[in-house]
């Protein structure tokens, strides 16, 4: 095999393989031998910075600023993305692309006397492709191992989520325009159209990271776009109980918990960790046991041999084709599932996820976006009455408290460490008001100005069901739940 056939080749299995962060990353470069450059005369020479060539007619040729840069790429780019749209490659593998990116630049090249510098000459190429395949401006914040959350609010305002904190970035867009051109091609890429009458946009990149957008009018001050970042390695639970998420007999209780097939709820506000608790936890599932994983956006990474991933899926243009959660949990429950872990229980699923935690599938696991456990239980009776169903409420809190056995409440403190906050379990009735008593809480000491200083510990309460499991010959230690309380730490 030649050298330059070897070269594409490499190129093509990076493209393959690789996430969309490393699709950014400047390593990427076309082979040399598909790009035609044009050479400086030998007299070239270097004047206030700038790269000055003679040019054909004796002339001069001066590299550009940076904004008459972008203004030649950003016409560079539409042209592309033309093209590709005209040989019906938008949705094409991401080595097509890359071969018509080739062709592109080899033929503008040659044939354009564009007035750039060598050095922007040889960083044309590796733009476009960035500029084509990945979120252009956004490439470094993708890079980047601490950003979790980028949030676009205008064409020139980026702000990021670092270690929990979230900070103004120098990244801009050129425009609107240039802002509105990414949107459409991540839009492309999924099999997805944004426009006047779809300004929406809900889809997963291809390294599990969730992208919002939307553009005017429902937006009025410009196009918008969320990145939520996922790592491609999920968060080991002995990597949150290094990082103090909780305490080592907390994640001892929880364990003991999933694997003796108690129903969890993980409640906490947006950005809390709830997906990333909920991973760890599902570790203590056994490797022999069949899993059904159902949710709007694929985010959780198990490590069992035996799981089945389902995904929501959103109407077409014409309005059809809406997959909900709800017919997804309706269809687990004839799959023979052990466990049934759902992403976020948002609606009327909720109705059929308590069902399958009351009617033999124990041990199944859930998210809910809530404050506070007593606020958790509230929203889920809410969501069961969106099924549709005229239940009283007594009926609806009934089911609750038999079906969810411990309530994980997950919070992002105002340091930006997200920490469990209380482990609770639901008890039974009093009256019309369902009853919980906290196992575990997480006690604040001290309030520094960035930081929080505490520490998790036991309440003393024994939870009811383990009473239950000493019946049944699944003795759990007691001194879990004894408070170990001395004093200021």
């Amino acid at each position: 095999m030649s050298t330059d056939s070897s070269k594409e080749n490499k190129l093509r299995d990076r493209l393959r393989s690789a996430s969309t962060d490393r699709l950014l990353q400047s390593s990427f470069e076309i082979p040399r031998d598909r790009i035609v450059e044009k050479k400086a005369d030998p007299d070239s020479r270097v004047a206030g910075g700038a790269t000055v060539e003679s040019g054909k007619a004796g002339g001069i040729k001066r590299g550009l600023g940076r904004g008459e840069y972008l203004a030649i790429k950003g016409r560079l780019h539409r042209e592309l993305l033309d093209e590709l749209e005209d040989v019906e490659l938008l949705l094409g593998e991401e080595t097509e692309i890359l071969e018509r990116i080739n062709e592109f630049v080899e033929d503008v090249l040659a044939n354009e006397d564009l007035p750039i510098s060598d050095t922007e000459r040889k960083s044309l190429p590796t733009d476009l492709l960035e500029e084509t395949l990945g979120v252009g401006p956004l490439a470094p914040l993708l890079i980047d191992p601490a950003v979790t959350d980028i949030l676009v609010n205008r064409h020139d305002e980026v702000f990021v989520e670092r270690r929990g904190r979230l900070e103004l970035t120098n990244v801009r867009f050129r425009d609107n325009d240039h802002l509105m051109r990414i949107i459409q091609r991540i839009a492309a890429r999924v099999g997805r159209h944004v426009d006047d009458a779809s300004p929406m946009l809900d889809a997963r990149l291809p390294d599990g990271s969730r992208v919002n957008a939307t553009i005017p009018p429902i937006t009025i001050d410009g196009a918008t776009m969320s990145i939520r970042r996922f790592g491609r390695r999920r968060m080991k639970r002995y990597e949150l109980l290094e990082r103090l998420m909780f305490s080592s007999d907390m994640d001892t209780f929880m364990n003991i918990a999933v694997k003796h097939r108690m129903n969890i709820l993980v409640s906490g506000g947006t950005g809390s960790g709830k997906t990333t608790l909920l991973g760890a936890i599902a570790e203590a599932i056994p490797d022999d046991e069949r899993i059904i994983t159902i949710e709007d956006a694929a985010e959780l990474l198990l490590d069992q041999r035996h799981v089945v991933r389902k995904e929501t899926r959103p109407a077409n243009i014409e309005g059809h084709g809406k997959i909900t959660q709800r017919e997804l949990v309706i269809n687990a429950l004839r799959m023979r599932p052990d466990r049934i872990i759902v992403g976020e229980v948002r609606g009327g699923e909720a109705l059929d996820m308590l069902q399958a935690m009351n009617t033999g599938h124990d041990g199944s696991l859930t998210t809910v976006h809530a404050n506070t456990p007593r606020d958790a239980i509230s929203r889920i009776e809410t969501m069961v009455l969106m099924a549709g169903y005229d239940l009283p409420s007594r009926a609806i809190r009934e089911q609750i408290v038999a079906a969810i056995d411990l309530i994980v409440q997950v919070r992002r403190f105002e340091d930006g460490i997200r920490r469990v906050e209380s482990i609770s379990e639901l008890v039974g009735m009093e009256e019309t008001t369902p009853q919980l008593q906290e196992i575990y809480r997480y006690k604040i000491l001290r309030r520094d100005r960035d930081l929080i200083q505490g520490r998790h510990e036991a309440t003393g309460v024994v939870p009811k069901f383990i009473y239950s499991f000493s019946e049944r010959g699944l003795p759990i230690p007691v001194e879990l739940f004894a408070n170990k309380d001395s004093g200021d730490a």
